[in-house]
């Protein structure tokens, strides 16, 4: 799935929670950087979408690019870790 990074004004959880409550569907894993004020989402829907979809958080939006090195998308907010390795375990 393509990932993108967006750019949310979300300044507590609230605004976290509101973000988490609209991205949560199906075939979407978000992770949501708060000090940082970015998603990190990996859907197949256009960005257009995801734009739209994150506007009705109610919070600003812009979209940054396509997903950096360095980040990586591991919520799903469905119940299964999109990355097996994440959290990290004891082993």
């Amino acid at each position: 799935m393509p990932k993108q990074e967006l750019s949310v004004d979300v300044t507590c959880e609230g605004c976290s929670n509101a973000v988490t409550r609209v991205l949560n569907k199906p075939a979407v894993q978000f992770d949501l950087d708060l000090p940082n004020k970015k998603v990190c989402i990996s859907s197949e829907h256009s960005v257009g979408t995801l734009l739209e979809t994150l506007g009705k958080a109610g919070k600003a939006v812009s979209y940054l690019g396509p997903k950096q090195r360095g980040w990586t998308c591991r919520m799903d907010p469905h119940g299964q870790d999109a990355d097996p390795l994440w959290p990290p375990r004891k082993i």
